[in-house]
């Protein structure tokens, strides 16, 4: 395959053995993070770990995600979406085998580090294979099946979190992504043309790592606030990303020009809607594991499986929603979909410690069907009014958009535990507090929801070939 032609998918059957390659890997991915969260409790009991360490498990895979998206995505283009796509999944491999030798709080979370570095190199080049081979073939619809194989594994990854934790331990967990790791792998090295190289590209090194280190110093300031050393790391990485975003306008190679990205106006309020609404979903998961545990005293498996009802909906809507945006204009299911989301957190933030299970099914049926709307539509009209050489830094940048969403939501989270509850272990005598924190993130969730919305709507009418 070349960036200026897909004549080596014209054959269908080869199309969908790629996109079925694809999908493996976007399957992985998250049903790991799903199934951690559920493991989270165990993790915190065998490892002796405060609830603030405890909430860092999660964070410290968006923290690596965050900081190399973008060198990733840029390094594909340059030497290859394959290359990038297979090193990142034998990454994933060992980092997550190396995780059986774990004893202590801090190599789980250096390795979560790791995991999130390899989930960069995955779903930077990910999408970006899937819009070129299925560019004249269906993209939105291609692109509404690999958000669905993502809601898969959403959807499995909770309950088989909870029997594995449950069955043997929670090492289990990390390990059992492993054979489809080695699938992944076989099926993408066997059908994924290589890209071409362009040799009169470079990667842009002082961006790269300007980008890093203002993406984690504002991120670990972020988590840490509100004390005086919190505020110094945020400030520091705020004026890191200043500069960044100067270099970048006077590098000779730059990963991205902002100021073009800022002028077109599809993509940049596609990223700005997927921005919110990840800040809003990512810390659902943690935050219901948490309630249905601590609060409603459900094994983990039970948990597992009450969750999976969200995944569930976003499965089978997001095809749909993907070939829907094939013939309407994307921004309708979207944005449709972000209010659908919105009021799924209202009703959560109603909960208490009697609430009736009732009402978090509820909420999590209209959750999945507002995410399912969503996603799909939302990638197929960014990705419509990119030029096909620019893909895969165009697929960094929405998952940039996922990641900082992703990191924003979990930091503030994780903001909210050092003010309510700080570094001491949940207990029955810190229910009250744990409450009031579920209420406080749910409608701040809420509020992301509807700024979405606005800026879903506000795209534009967009033309999807």
């Amino acid at each position: 395959m070349t960036d200026a032609s897909d004549t080596a998918y014209s054959s269908a059957s080869v199309r969908w053995l790629t996109l079925l390659s694809i999908c493996v890997a976007t399957f992985l991915m998250p049903m790991s993070m799903s199934a951690v969260n559920v493991a989270l409790p165990t993790i915190a009991e065998d490892l002796s770990a405060d609830a603030v360490l405890v909430s860092w498990i999660p964070t410290m895979n968006l923290l690596g995600a965050i900081a190399l998206q973008l060198p990733a995505g840029r390094i594909a283009d340059i030497i290859g979406r394959k290359k990038v796509f297979l090193s990142g999944l034998l990454l994933f491999s060992v980092s997550s085998f190396a995780i059986i030798l774990v004893e202590h709080i801090y190599w789980l979370l250096l390795m979560r580090l790791i995991q999130g570095v390899s989930g960069a190199m995955v779903f930077g080049t990910g999408m970006a294979i899937v819009s070129q081979v299925f560019a004249l073939h269906g993209r939105g619809m291609a692109l509404g099946l690999t958000s669905t194989s993502v809601y898969l594994g959403l959807t499995c990854g909770p309950p088989i979190g909870g029997w594995l934790t449950e069955g043997w331990n929670w090492h289990a967990v990390f390990l059992a992504p492993l054979p489809l790791a080695v699938l992944c792998a076989v099926l993408v090295w066997i059908h994924v043309r290589e890209t071409e190289r362009q040799p009169d590209q470079r990667l842009d090194w002082l961006g790269s790592l300007l980008f890093i280190a203002a993406s984690s110093l504002f991120f670990i300031g972020l988590s840490e606030l509100p004390s005086w050393q919190g505020a110094l790391l945020g400030g520091v990485g705020l004026g890191l990303l200043a500069l960044f975003v100067y270099q970048q306008e006077h590098s000779p190679h730059p990963l991205i020009r902002l100021r073009r990205m800022v002028q077109n106006r599809v993509f940049f309020r596609s990223i700005q809607a997927s921005f919110l609404m990840y800040a809003a979903n990512y810390p659902l998961q943690f935050l219901l594991s948490l309630y249905l545990q601590y609060i409603r005293d459900l094994s983990p498996a039970e948990a597992g499986q009450l969750m999976l009802l969200q995944a569930m909906m976003m499965a089978i809507l997001a095809p749909l929603a993907g070939r829907l945006s094939d013939r309407l204009e994307p921004r309708i299911p979207a944005t449709a979909g972000c209010i659908l989301f919105g009021v799924g957190f209202m009703i959560l933030a109603m909960l208490d410690q009697d609430s009736g299970l009732s009402q978090v099914v509820l909420a999590l049926l209209v959750m999945g069907t507002g995410f399912g709307l969503f996603s799909s539509p939302n990638n197929n009209g960014a990705l419509s009014v990119v030029a096909t050489e620019r893909l895969s830094i165009a697929s960094s940048l929405l998952n940039i958009s996922r990641t900082l969403g992703n990191m924003l939501g979990m930091a503030i989270v994780v903001f909210l535990f050092n003010w309510l509850i700080g570094k001491s272990q949940i207990t029955a005598d810190q229910f009250p507090a744990l409450m009031q924190l579920l209420e406080w993130a749910f409608l701040l969730c809420a509020g992301y929801c509807l700024l979405a919305a606005w800026r879903s709507w506000s795209r534009g009418k967009v033309h999807v070939t």
